[in-house]
């Protein structure tokens, strides 16, 4: 039994929208950094990612993630992570990139479930292919991969309105991981198919909805950092298709209201 499903901000980015949408205007908007919050009747308090924190914006950090702060400049809000959620028990990764887990340090105690085998490669890369993919090592538990529960080894299920093969994540259909490649080596979504609307957390498939609902992916140098654009395109189809059948689609990213 799932409840309390909530889609919180931990921080908001400027950009020109036409670096997430192609043809879009060079009006500056804000895009949201959401992460998920739930509870599970066995699993208790859950996360899916953690958003952006303190960790990325201020205190002792590296080179490199200085730069990326600087650059992306972040504004974190009262959602931001651990303070908004200091208890949560078991979280679930869409992807390894610095918004999705800049809190993952401080929940030492949490099981991690994640893609394992993305996990190794980027552990096994070195620091400039990492830094070069927008992952952290200085943001990652040390014990980061003796905690992952792989995604792999959960049961497999067919998930519903054609998404396709699926993960069932805590053994009851309640929450169904489903890979959604194109953006990040082991980028999962997470479906919440018990729901009254059976709602898909899409992470980073792409930056806005509209993007996706109107075929409009940005190019470069948005697309510089994608691991697979046709990859990105077909998970894009299986997205609206889920849509017009019925489902709901929230994106990490997008300012349109995730409530």
């Amino acid at each position: 039994m799932i409840s309390g499903l909530a889609f919180p901000n931990s921080a908001t980015v400027r950009v020109p929208e036409r670096l997430v949408l192609s043809g879009g205007r060079w009006t500056q908007i804000d895009l949201a950094v959401r992460y998920a919050r739930f509870t599970h009747a066995r699993a208790g308090t859950c996360l899916v990612d953690t958003g952006y924190s303190t960790r990325v914006t201020r205190g002792p950090r590296s080179l490199p993630l200085t730069l990326y702060a600087s650059i992306l400049q972040p504004r974190l809000t009262p959602e931001a992570l651990p303070g908004a959620c200091p208890d949560a028990r078991t979280i679930l990764l869409t992807h390894l990139h610095a918004d999705h887990v800049s809190a993952l340090r401080d929940y030492p105690a949490a099981r991690l479930i994640a893609d394992a085998g993305a996990a190794d490669h980027f552990l096994a890369a070195g620091a400039f292919a990492r830094t070069r993919h927008g992952v952290f090592k200085e943001l990652l538990p040390v014990d980061v991969r003796t905690r992952i529960v792989s995604l792999d080894s959960l049961g497999s299920v067919n998930a519903p309105f054609g998404l396709g093969p699926a993960r069932d994540v805590f053994g009851d259909g309640e929450v169904l991981a489903v890979p959604l490649p194109g953006h990040m080596r082991g980028h999962t979504g997470y479906l919440f198919a018990r729901q009254p609307v059976p709602v898909l957390y899409a992470g980073d498939a792409d930056w806005l909805a509209q993007a996706i609902r109107e075929a409009r992916s940005p190019g470069a140098p948005a697309r510089w950092i994608l691991d697979d654009p046709q990859a990105g395109r077909e998970t894009a189809k299986r997205l609206n298709a889920f849509a017009a059948a019925g489902g709901r689609v929230v994106l990490c990213h997008d300012p349109e209201p995730a409530t």
